[in-house]
Formats: C-alpha cells, structure tokens, sequence
C-alpha cells in the first residue's frame, strides 16, 4: 500500500488510483438511441403534465 512519512513520524495513507482510459465517441447506432430516447422522455414529461393540468382543472 503506498504512504508517505510526514513530519513527526505520521503515516499518510493514499487508495490505489484506478487505470486511467481515453474515452470513445459514440458510434452512429448509439447517437440514434440518445435521440430515440430524448424524445422518449420528452413525450413522457409532456403528457404527465397535461395529466396533471386537467386533472387540476376537474377538481
């Protein structure tokens, strides 16, 4: 495990650093289903807000 001495004898424990990679961009298939799925969340938002609009509205 690596540490370091400081002053007055302490020890200073440090955690393993994970492997560092370079991430890739993403591929053309995975574009498509970002957008598929933006759109999905966006329609889902929209109609539960229009739920609770004319729900608000009969009460």
């Amino acid at each position: 495990m690596p540490y370091t001495t400081e002053e007055g004898g302490r020890l200073n424990n440090f955690a393993k650093e994970p492997k560092i990679y370079q991430a890739e961009p993403p591929t053309q298939g995975q574009k498509r289903t970002y957008i598929f799925l933006g759109m999905a969340a966006t329609v889902l938002v929209g109609g539960l807000i229009l739920v609770a609009f004319f729900v608000s509205k009969s009460s």
